[in-house]
């Protein structure tokens, strides 16, 4: 009976495969770069966390608002503010660790101290406070008018105050109400445009007074006009309050500049003036009636139209009792005194129906109260948001109810010297490991080694191209510890081999052919593989979810090293095998081959055609071989 091969996996679609995630993976790195082959360079240096390359250390003693001693409870809190603040979106170096009862050890790789330092020390006081004023944040002169050849009566918008001319104010809405999208799109149509609300400011448009007679020869606007609130009214605004807001320049550091001090940024029971996020827009803004820590949570998610999801999205925001009825209150007040009077003289809305959301004394949205009274704990914001400004919004509202400050301890740079003396000692002992592998593997296997280097090839390539895409896409970036892990992975990956050749030359020893020999050993080999990668990657899973700092960047580049060792086995150690088992030199089991009968001490050499006959016959002993004892 001839021997039974349609079974047998043929290697070709395996390595095809193998080729195409390649392929894949480079195209990612590249990225825009792809069909520029000048430009490829740029794109193979991963990112290198803090003990690698150079940046920040700092050191923070946290207390509460009057001075005190903060609970465990929020020093919780803080840590995990912290590291939603230094880490961004995606996986990247940076760590935060708290020392101590309140000490917070934060380390951000690539990053100067001045901007760490301001990310970190940062209160997170959430207020919402009802705009009472606004004004554009800095002054831009207003080029003069042509004379007007007749009189008119007609009113004359004052310029924009805003310099981006495609976007539209956000809404604030009851949850589960009607899509905003056509109020908002008819307000600002008849307010001009707004400035993008992920940078929390809405176009001022108010109108000029009008004038029976123009003047004989019309004068420039001084070039102040804009920062002033011109034809809003100043009823109930502190007198003080709204000379500061007429010097004010937004800008950096405009805090300061006009004395301010956290606390009084922060005070819920006084009037403030504060800028948006962007600078753009200037506001006076009344006391906060609803506080950060009214709320119970926010998210940003996807906005349904009549039971069907839209590509826009929303922030979903929700508090607690407390702060529902304090939210509805303020709501329903605006609403019934400004939110209906959209249609007032000229089509102007007035800035007292929009509720800011202020963090840290800065504007972050400002939605308009334009559905009515929201009394029911939660409500949607929308408006043009983008994916990435509503998780921006959702994140502040979420993280901005820390009643801690923090004071700065110490704050260290990191040379880039000295991570690159680590970098080269890492790469030298991985190097030489590398080294030891490959010499064992010629000197044990022979031919074999040939798979057996190769296979440790494409693991590099696969690794590496894996840690430049984490770097391009989510921020991950190499540690010495990720370093020590990628070394690690090399005898992750000549265990995996060693177990497959193993078991390929115990067949070979029972008299099997090299063919049949090498699908019996994978059938052997593969369950031990698959739970050795199995017990390593869990191992490194609990140790990422349970360790902190280096640790974990240890962890990661275990596992991701663990998953790829299953990819190489899979996709190009067994198919290799496969292919060089039809070859003369292996098949025939050349003596520097590594697979040779006779010095493997098979009970039935065999050599090219002293190969048994039959398939079947493969494992029992020839009539001619002498019988064992």
């Amino acid at each position: 009976m001839p021997p039974q091969t349609s079974n047998v996996p043929k290697p070709a679609p395996y390595l095809v495969a193998l080729v195409v995630l390649m392929v894949l993976m480079l195209i990612g790195i590249l990225g825009k770069d792809t069909f520029t082959p000048a430009k490829w360079h740029r794109n193979f240096s991963p990112k290198l966390g803090l003990d690698l390359s150079s940046g920040t250390e700092v050191s923070l003693k946290a207390q509460t608002l009057n001075g005190g001693k903060p609970p465990a409870s929020n020093m919780k809190t803080a840590v995990s503010i912290l590291t939603s603040r230094v880490n961004g979106q995606g996986v990247s170096a940076a760590t935060v660790a708290q020392q101590g009862n309140n000490i917070i050890n934060v380390s951000v790789p690539g990053a100067g101290q001045q901007q760490v330092v301001s990310r970190v020390t940062a209160t997170a006081l959430l207020r919402f406070r009802q705009v009472l004023l606004e004004a554009s944040g800095t002054p831009a002169a207003t080029p003069a008018p042509s004379p007007s050849k007749s009189p008119s009566t007609s009113p004359s918008p004052r310029p924009s105050a805003s310099s981006h001319p495609s976007a539209s104010p956000h809404a604030l809405g009851p949850a589960g109400g009607a899509s905003q999208a056509s109020t908002t799109a008819s307000r600002g149509a008849s307010q001009g445009a707004g400035h993008p609300m992920a940078t929390g400011a809405r176009e001022l448009a108010a109108t000029s007074p009008r004038a029976a007679t123009p003047p004989p020869t019309p004068s420039p606007a001084p070039p102040s006009s804009q920062s002033q609130a011109q034809g809003q009214s100043t009823a109930g605004v502190n007198p003080s309050v709204l000379a500061l807001f007429n010097k004010l320049t937004c800008g950096p550091n405009w805090q300061s500049k006009l004395g301010y001090t956290a606390a009084q940024l922060d005070n819920p029971n006084t009037q403030i003036v504060a800028c948006s996020s962007d600078n753009q827009v200037k506001y006076v803004l009344d006391v906060a009636k609803v506080l950060g820590e009214d709320v119970k949570g926010a998210q940003a998610g996807l906005q349904t139209n009549n039971g069907v999801t839209t590509n826009n999205w929303q922030v979903n925001l929700s508090f607690d009792g407390k702060g529902a009825k304090a939210f509805g209150d303020l709501t329903t007040q605006m609403y019934n005194q400004y939110g209906q009077s959209s249609q007032q003289v000229q089509g102007q809305a007035p800035p007292r129906d929009l509720l800011a959301i202020v963090l840290d004394g800065t504007v972050v949205s400002a939605p308009a109260i334009n559905q009515g009274p929201i009394t029911g704990g939660q409500a949607q914001i929308t408006g043009n948001f983008t994916q990435q400004s509503a998780t921006q919004l959702a994140n502040n509202l979420n993280y901005g109810a820390l009643p801690l400050r923090f004071s700065v301890l110490s704050a260290d740079n990191t040379s880039p010297t000295l991570g690159r003396d680590q970098l080269d000692a890492g790469l030298i002992a991985g190097a030489i490991g590398l080294a030891l592998v490959v010499l064992y593997s010629l000197l044990y296997y022979r031919g074999l080694s040939v798979v057996s280097v190769s296979s440790l090839v494409v693991a590099a390539a696969l690794t590496f191209g894996a840690v430049l895409l984490l770097s391009k896409y989510q921020n991950y970036a190499l540690t010495l510890a990720g370093v020590t892990g990628l070394i690690v992975a090399i005898g992750i990956t000549a265990d995996s081999f060693v177990v497959f050749f193993e078991r390929l030359r115990d067949e070979v020893r029972e008299g099997k052919s090299l063919r049949a020999a090498v699908e019996r050993g994978w059938q052997r080999a593969r369950r031990t593989i698959l739970v050795s990668d199995t017990v390593s990657f869990l191992a490194a899973l609990l140790l990422y979810i349970f360790s902190i700092g280096d640790v974990r960047g240890f962890a990661y580049t275990l596992g991701l090293t663990t998953l790829i060792d299953v990819l190489v086995v899979f996709l190009f150690t067994k198919p290799m095998v496969s292919l060089i088992a039809k070859t003369r030199f292996y098949g025939g089991g050349h003596p520097l081959s590594g697979l040779d009968p006779a010095r493997l001490g098979a009970r039935s050499p065999w050599r090219g055609s002293r190969r048994p006959a039959r398939a079947g016959a493969a494992s029992q002993p020839p009539a001619r071989a002498p019988k064992e004892a």
